[in-house]
């Protein structure tokens, strides 16, 4: 019996063998047995994408959902980028949904994050040429504190000019000059103050006076005008009654009698208040006159007669 082994077909056995477990890993490491389909999307964005690569994970409330395929410039406009996205199909992608540029931890890596969108929203589609849809993007946290901050630097940087245009050289002398002249006012007002106290008396004392003459002169208007009212009231009775002359004359005469007794001493009396009010206020006048300075300042010490020495 012959029992030599045909080498050349176990050769060929074990390279069919291993090509097929090859073929098998190959199939089974790229999916192939159950790839998942996948729906293309894109979003275009104002802002720098350092540090996101092509297969970054896209991120629906932090579950992985695709995947990014392609990110180039837009060739509309050299300012933005346009990313392309591969997404799980039956993800909810809705048209109010918002694409924004996150990064993870510490690791400075770079993934898309999808706001899932409101539940009353329509789920975004792709347009009728088959053109990917768009989603909406929105600018992440690092570029809106960068616009913030540079809106806060340009807002100081115009604050810092104005206040260095308003507070020049001359606008400092002149506020300086403004203080001590304040100063030197304060000064002098603190120095005259006992004088200041007997112009503000004085000046309570007259408008005290006019004050009581005008609550005297009231009554005395109101007889004045009863004794008038009577004098006419017996002249008409006079002339009405003609017969009774001599009776109206009498009452006519008691009422000149009251006048006089009572009415005249009050006005007399009313015209020599007024006149001493008069003399007050004349004498006010000429000090103001000769000395303006005294409403302040207070009235002037006397000049020393022939032999005596000046107050110091």
């Amino acid at each position: 019996m012959d029992d030599k082994v045909n080498y050349t077909a176990v050769g060929a056995f074990v390279l069919v063998l291993g090509a097929a477990l090859v073929a098998a890993v190959l199939w089974l490491a790229a999916g192939l047995g159950g790839k998942q389909a996948m729906d293309a999307y894109q979003a275009v964005i104002q802002e720098s994408v350092a540090g996101l690569n092509v297969d970054a994970p896209v991120k629906v409330l932090g579950v992985d959902v695709g995947k990014v395929s392609r990110i180039e410039l837009d060739p509309q406009n050299s300012q933005q980028v346009r990313l392309h996205f591969l997404i799980a199909r039956g993800t909810p992608i809705k048209r109010d949904s918002l694409a924004v540029l996150k990064t993870q931890g510490l690791t400075g890596i770079a993934y898309i994050e999808l706001s899932g969108g409101s539940a009353a929203s329509k789920p975004l589609r792709p347009g009728p040429d088959g053109v990917a849809p768009t989603i909406p993007f929105k600018l992440s946290l690092g570029a809106r504190l960068e616009n913030v901050l540079t809106n806060v630097l340009a807002n100081v940087d115009r604050v810092s000019n104005n206040l260095n245009a308003v507070f020049d050289a001359d606008n400092r002398a002149a506020l300086k000059a403004t203080l001590a002249d304040l100063a030197t006012v304060a000064h002098a007002l603190a120095g005259q103050q006992r004088s200041i106290s007997n112009g503000l008396a004085d000046a309570a004392r007259t408008a005290q006076l006019t004050a009581r003459a005008g609550e005297r002169m009231a009554p005395t208007l109101d007889r004045i005008a009863s004794s008038a009212q009577s004098v006419e009231t017996m002249a008409d009775v006079a002339r009405a009654a003609g017969g009774r002359a001599g009776v109206a004359a009498d009452a006519a005469a008691s009422a000149v009698q009251q006048l006089r007794s009572q009415t005249l001493p009050d006005l007399a009396q009313l015209m020599a208040e007024l006149a001493a009010l008069s003399a007050s206020l004349r004498q006010l006048s000429e000090q103001t006159a000769g000395s303006p300075s005294s409403l302040l300042l207070g009235r002037p010490e006397p000049r020393p007669g022939p032999g005596e020495r000046a107050a110091p």
